[in-house]
């Protein structure tokens, strides 16, 4: 495999570019972005940058937009630099550095214009933002995690199963859908079981398909779901999301390639695998460790073989030169799984970093040498011990790394389990060594969750001696059990006053007012003045938050919710909201603890991985992940995941880990080795006993890998463990060339306090002492502004959301014979809605397919019935979905009127609309304290800019009343608008209605949506206020987006359409005015003063 060259010709077509540990992916990525930039003018905006976590995609952001910048300055400057991308690009004339120069000047200034995101971020624009259609409804909401969801569903079809006599056990078949709904597309095995096998996979059937069926249900979307719609839009060769996407990016760039999964590699082969696009893929498959969420190298594999070009990374700018070469002779052009190997690099850092420590070689194994099988238990317990000593000794040293003397944030200690960095914390405390927890772990299931569910079953039966005493030996209530024994009975009564009022907080304030009177009673002293007591009390109030959260969600009930948080704490699965992971308890100068997936991808100048060599694989591992045919299969068949091919994927994952972990290290990397009954699979033990059969030959094969080869294959199976003997003389063959330091471990634990001498300043707790919150801040919409006039309760601080249904058939009460219609204009013509139903689900439906559907397809009618039948899955109503087609045909063909020239929807192309443009509007600048601003202010503006002969000027009188004037302006206005269109260089508002107009008992005809009835219908609505705030918002992105902005040029005006009194070419029309049609155009000016008012100034300082 060739070198990757940076200044070479920049890729084309397909290119693989193979990383390993520290060789600088993201810095050779954000060089090809530069290029791609400078050389070929690619705009930003047709550049695809793909990544696969969302703190990856914000740094990958931050150090491109960095490296472009530096190279834009430094390109300025023209003075002397050794930055290799610099000077290639001043390789050039000066007309060439001067263009480079303009396009990185344009790129840097237009950098919001990149796409730099996530896949799942990725996917959710192409369905939302290029208008691809999707299976999904256009309002459903993306779901961060579905855990409740899928929790309640096994529970519901378990407790059905079991009421009918199911065998079933409940664990067993959680953790079965768990995997089964991690891995969608993973088909399941063996076909027609029977038996134990055959329930359990049924079970999983029917959790999958109500599953998918509540989703719908509740217009949720999980990650998953976005990616295989969109990989189904772009199945076929001729898809217009092909189309689409191809027109749309030049050149896509994925990183952490050896992440992606088989439906994330179908959409970028799908969209971008061809000759006349450029698809570079960087990633490195010795790091693929993420198979339990789905990454599946094999799928990396597989396009490696697809791609034109393949180059590695071969230079590592993060270890220094003896590490490196240490663990080049580990394992330099070893097959660590199949079709991987660790291909040979160099160090670009020759000096060694870490000097003055008690052992200063770069990797050091320390092995537990013993004639029998250690059993694990004790072997753990030894190894935290021992790495904990260690530690101390080399803290309490004159060890420096980088000139700077090592400190406890230079190590970090990395493990495959939580329950290992927790041995590993409480041995660190014995010796005064701060260290931070960093994981993925529920915060529901730690030892502040079960303080927090005592104390909590005390609240709910405060009558119960057992429950208060329980209650009692927590930090909130701060009683020891001496202390309980010693007072008897009278420690009961004074503990059940305490309990009362906190009970009282409760019922004033839910979980914050509990937590806010325990800390008035001192439980953060109490906190930390324990050992741990940071990490304590970050539970702890993570605990609070969540609790508080579930309250606000309707669990009220002191009963509920212990219930819920005892099920949440018993909760033993592995996946976890990302809300309930455990917070970092401290920013403080401390070892980290981490597991080694969470390590990757970061760095660390001394690395402890004390558990490589051990690695238990159960008899029967099923259900389990393995590839047949190309395919992804769920098995449950223990015959076929114990073939060899099917354990060396696994056996292949835990050597990946292995060398993740080794290759964080700057500078040292210490590990262990025991025979323990879990050895012989470990991914240390066949990497050290599986390269070679005895010493002689390991020596041979050593001394071959110093001259580039030392080719070998590491056992995809377990390696069985030797004598003491034969052991020790094999470890001691890699020690004597160079591989590592061996050092036996004798059991001695003895080792300084590192912390005993420092000097500790007095803990101090802070306390929120301002003396305002600003209660009137919010995020609010049209729909929470118009609340209280409908008596729904006060506005909320969330975005509106229409994913539950649209509600247009609010009562408009106009009465019959309200306003004058002539009587040949309508009357006999019937609403084409007539026989159609009323209601929300009705309107989301229709909502939905006008936002999706092509006005100027060539059979219209045709793909109005397919948007009606894809949509219908969504919004499910009883209808005929024909006779809705041809009534939203006639809806598209209707003319809009003089406002918009005669044109009808039919009329315009995508060009000239943009459907659902959601938006969030500033009120008194976003973030302004204490702004005054009212929505009572417009009413003024109304009057003095609305002529009194307009329709919706009467409305300024609804603005005078408390309840809806008296609403704030501040925070943000978010919403969708339905429709924005452009014509004849006027863009317009447009905002779809399906109310009922008619009396319920009579036919319905377009007399009840001639225009002066929708004008009434408008005023006893509260449409208008939707109509003005729309206007403005429009107003105000034209300003920001159109050049040479004009608003008496450029603003059309709004229109409702009202569809049931839309009937086509044929609709009548009034004085020109179609029925079913409302429109009108707002002044200029008084959009600039209502502008200034949502700002929160006065019309004079806007003017």
């Amino acid at each position: 495999m060739t070198s990757f060259d940076i200044t070479a010709p920049l890729p084309s077509g397909t290119t693989l570019i193979e990383a390993s540990a520290g060789t600088g992916k993201t810095w050779t990525l954000s060089a090809l972005v530069v290029r791609y930039v400078a050389e070929q003018g690619r705009p930003l905006s047709e550049l695809l940058i793909v990544t696969f976590s969302r703190a990856a995609s914000q740094e990958l952001r931050e150090r491109v937009r960095a490296r472009m910048a530096e190279t834009l300055a430094a390109l300025q400057r023209g003075d002397t630099t050794d930055d290799v991308l610099v000077i290639h690009l001043r390789d050039c004339s000066d007309d060439g550095l001067a263009a480079r120069i303009d396009r990185l000047t344009t790129a840097v200034a237009d950098f919001d214009t990149a796409t730099i995101a996530t896949i799942h971020q990725f996917c959710h624009y192409v369905l939302k933002g290029l208008g691809v259609a999707g299976d999904s409804d256009s309002y459903a909401t993306l779901a961060d995690d579905l855990t409740d969801l899928r929790t309640d569903v096994v529970d519901d079809l378990y407790l059905a199963g079991h009421v009918a006599g199911s065998t079933l056990e409940y664990p067993q078949v959680k953790a079965d859908a768990q995997i089964a709904l991690d891995n969608p597309s993973a088909i399941l095995s063996p076909t027609n079981a029977t038996g134990p096998i055959g329930a359990r996979l049924a079970f999983i059937e029917k959790v999958r398909a109500e599953v998918t069926r509540r989703k719908r249900r509740a217009a949720l979307l999980g990650y998953d779901d976005l990616l295989t719609e969109l990989a189904d839009a772009l199945e076929a060769d001729d898809s217009p999301a092909r189309r689409r996407m191809r027109e749309r990016w030049s050149v896509v760039l994925v990183d952490e390639f050896q992440d992606t999964d088989p439906v994330q590699w179908q959409v970028f082969s799908r969209a971008f695998a061809t000759e006349d696009k450029t698809l570079v893929l960087i990633g490195d498959p010795k790091q693929a460790i993420y198979a339990f969420r789905g990454g599946d190298v094999a799928t990396y594999l597989l396009a490696a073989q697809t791609a034109a070009t393949r180059t590695s990374l071969p230079t590592n700018y993060r270890s220094d030169a003896p590490l490196v070469d240490a663990l080049q002779l580990l394992m330099a052009n070893v097959q660590l799984s199949p079709d991987i190997v660790a291909h040979p690099i160099t160090a670009h850092r020759t000096a060694h970093r870490l000097q003055g420590a008690p052992d200063n070689s770069p990797v050091r194994l320390r092995a537990m040498l013993s004639d029998k099988k250690l059993a694990i238990g004790s072997v753990r317990e030894n190894v935290y011990a021992d790495a904990a000593a260690d530690i101390a000794r080399l803290l309490t040293s004159d060890a420096t790394f980088d000139g700077s003397p090592v400190r406890p944030q230079h190590i970090a200690v990395l493990a495959y389990a939580n329950r290992d960095l927790h041995g590993i914390r409480k041995a660190l405390r014995t010796h005064g060594i701060p260290s931070v927890l960093v994981s993925s772990e529920s915060v529901l299931r730690t030892t502040a969750a079960e303080w927090w569910l005592h104390l909590m079953m005390a609240l709910e039966q405060p009558h119960r001696p057992e429950r208060l005493r329980l209650a009692a030996l927590t930090p909130f209530l701060g009683w020891t059990a001496e202390e309980l024994d010693a007072r008897g009975e009278q420690a009961t009564e004074a503990i059940s006053a305490q309990v009362r009022s906190l009970v009282a907080a409760f019922h004033r304030g839910a979980i914050a007012a509990v937590l806010d009177v325990a800390r008035s009673q001192g439980l953060d002293a109490r906190v930390l003045s324990q050992v741990g007591g940071e990490r304590d009390l970050t539970d702890i109030e993570h605990c609070a938050q969540l609790l508080q959260e579930h309250v606000l969600e309707g669990t009220r009930a002191l009963p509920s919710l212990v219930a819920w948080l005892r099920q949440q704490s018993a909760d033993g699965t592995a996946a976890t909201a990302a809300s309930r992971i455990m917070r970092l308890d401290s920013d403080a100068l401390a070892v980290t603890l981490s597991t080694i997936h969470g390590s990757k991808g970061l760095q660390y100048p001394i690395v402890y991985a004390p558990f490589l060599f051990d690695h238990w694989m159960k008899d029967d591992p099923t259900p389990a992940i393995i590839h047949r045919d190309g395919r992804r299969v769920l098995s449950f068949d223990a015959d076929e995941v114990n073939q060899p091919e099917h354990r060396s994927e696994a056996l292949g994952e835990n050597m990946r880990l292995a060398y993740v972990a080794m290759t964080r290290a700057q500078s040292q990397v210490i590990v262990w080795w025991a025979p323990t009954w879990n050895t012989a699979n470990s991914a240390l033990h066949r990497l050290l006993f599986g390269q070679a059969g005895s010493a002689e030959e390991l020596a041979l094969l050593l001394a071959a890998r110093v001259e580039g080869g030392g080719d070998v294959v590491v056992p995809a199976e377990r390696v069985p463990l030797e004598d003491a003997a034969v052991s020790e003389h094999l470890l001691q063959t890699w020690a004597a060339h160079g591989a590592f330091r061996l050092t036996p471990v004798d059991g001695d634990r003895s080792a300084p306090e590192v912390m005993a001498e420092q000097a500790t300043a007095p803990l101090t707790v802070r306390r929120f002492d301002r003396s305002w919150v600003d209660q009137l801040w919010r995020r609010t919409s049209y729909s929470s502004l118009t609340a209280a006039s409908h008596d729904a309760g006060a506005a909320t601080s969330e975005p509106e959301s229409d994913a539950v249904g649209r509600d247009d058939e609010e009562p408009l009460t106009v009465a019959a014979n309200a306003v004058g219609v002539e009587a040949d204009v309508g009357t006999d013509v019937p609403s084409p809605m007539a026989q159609m139903p009323v209601g929300t689900t009705f309107g989301s439906l229709v909502h939905a397919v006008l936002e999706d559907a092509d006005f100027q397809a060539g059979d219209l009618h045709q793909d109005l019935l397919d948007r009606i039948h894809e949509h219908s899955a969504w919004w499910p109503v009883d209808v005929d979905p024909e006779a809705l087609a041809t009534a939203l045909e006639a809806v598209c063909t209707t003319p809009l009127g003089p406002l918009a020239g005669g044109v009808s929807l039919v009329d315009l192309p995508r060009t000239d609309r943009f459907a659902e443009m959601d938006f969030e509007l500033p009120l008194a600048g976003g973030d302004r304290p204490h702004a005054n601003a009212r929505l009572g202010a417009m009413a003024p503006i109304l009057r003095e800019h609305l002529p009194a002969g307009d329709p919706l000027r009467a409305y300024a009188d609804a603005l005078d009343g408390e309840e809806l004037g008296g609403q704030a302006l501040l925070g943000y206005l978010t919403g969708s608008i339905d429709l924005t269109f452009r014509h004849d260089g006027k863009f317009h508002v447009v905002d779809y209605k399906t109310n009922w107009l008619g009396p319920r008992d009579a036919a319905l005809t377009l007399a009840e949506y001639a225009p002066a009835r929708l004008a009434e219908a408008m005023t006893h609505s509260t449409y208008p206020l939707q109509a003005i705030l729309y206007s403005v918002v429009l107003h105000r992105y034209l300003r920001w987006r159109l050049p040479a902005y004009d608003p008496e040029k450029h603003l059309g005006g709004v229109m409702y359409l009202y569809l049931r009194g839309m009937a086509g070419s044929d609709t009548p029309l009034v004085d020109g005015h179609p029925c079913g049609v409302f429109s009108w155009r707002p002044p200029s000016a008084m959009l600039e003063d209502l502008s200034a008012v949502l700002d929160g100034r006065t019309r004079e300082e806007a003017r």
